[in-house]
């Protein structure tokens, strides 16, 4: 490895990004862990990330609140902060920061700006390091996939491509305990929020598809977070056939498993399409972003992602529902 165990025993993870972007990078901190297994390794990421911390105890030992960079989208930027933020890098006196956010633009320079400890990373044309250490950051991949290139180049075997969302026992308790006669009878979960209107299907061909679910014999569950309620209702109403509306009813580990009960899920590209990935639960994935090589689900007969950037036709998602709500049957 190119970093040795026995003189890296403090390991810093800067990755301030969403849920999704979390999960993706999940390989690559087994396999992290897996070659430091006595390191004290600490997250650097947004606030909602210390929940994460908490679910991935084993990966993580610690979390520091990233305050936000000037040309870091994911949340405003915090001066007073940052400034904070810096000396506590500095003072904690990392062995090693790895810098999983991103092509290394922007964030390189912060980042050895802020501590004399050893950064590796992603790089890319314009902010080029050493590439003993520095990987050209990939391009036209899976995000699961990049990463592991990254622990490769490292030196750092790899672990599995497999996803991972550990739920507690009490979530699992709460589920049972405030839906059980919900969640009793087959059923299948839509999901229609996403973060950006962007990256939103069309309310009506989430209706369409919860309704044909419905007419199968399959009970609908409609979730989102409070945020989303406009768009979970919106389907709803749109529907022929009566769903149950769990919209902010629920935590991230009572949705988590929510999913894994389920029959099928039918989501934007989001989160919750890492957490069926993880579960094994069988998936409409619709990619509005034009990434879905990136984003999708890498078991592609379990999961279905369509770009509808470049076939915009409901059709051929229609004719993958019977397929996948067999899958659950034969098992």
């Amino acid at each position: 490895m190119k970093f040795p165990p026995e003189s890296t025993r403090k390991i810093a993870v800067f990755r301030a990004l969403q849920l999704g972007d979390m999960l993706c990078a999940i390989p690559a901190m087994r396999a992290l862990r897996a070659a430091y297994p006595d390191a004290e390794i600490t997250l650097l990421g947004l606030p909602w990330a210390e929940s994460l911390c908490t679910r991935f105890a084993d990966y993580f030992d610690r979390f520091i609140h990233f305050p936000g960079f000037p040309g870091l989208p994911e949340q405003e930027f915090d001066p007073a902060a940052l400034v904070r933020f810096a000396k506590q890098i500095r003072e904690e006196k990392f062995d090693l920061i790895l810098q999983m956010q991103g092509n290394g633009n922007i964030v390189n320079d912060m980042l050895e700006s802020f501590s004399e400890s050893r950064v590796a990373g992603f790089h890319s044309e314009g902010n080029h390091r050493n590439p003993d250490v520095f990987l050209e950051y990939p391009t036209g991949i899976s995000e699961i996939l990049r990463h592991l290139k990254l622990m490769e180049h490292l030196g750092i075997p790899g672990e599995g491509t497999a996803l991972e969302f550990p739920v507690f026992s009490s979530e699992m308790q709460n589920l049972e305990d405030q839906f059980y006669l919900v969640i009793e009878k087959p059923y299948v979960c839509v999901h229609p929020g996403s973060r950006g209107a962007w990256r939103q299907w069309p309310p009506s061909h989430f209706a369409c598809l919860a309704d044909q679910c419905a007419g199968m014999g399959y009970q609908v569950i409609v979730t989102g977070t409070q945020a989303e309620a406009g768009i979970t209702s919106q389907v709803i109403e749109l529907m022929d056939y009566p769903a149950v509306n769990l919209t902010g009813k629920t935590g991230l580990g009572e949705i988590a498993q929510l999913i894994k009960e389920s029959d099928l899920l039918i989501s934007n590209c989001t989160g919750v399409s890492h957490i069926a990935a993880a579960t094994e639960t069988p998936s409409i994935v619709i990619s509005m972003d034009g990434e879905p090589e990136r984003w999708g689900p890498l078991n592609t007969d379990l999961h279905k992602t369509i770009d509808w950037t470049q076939n915009a036709d409901f059709e051929p998602v229609m004719a993958f529902l019977e397929p996948l709500l067999a899958v659950k049957a034969f098992k």
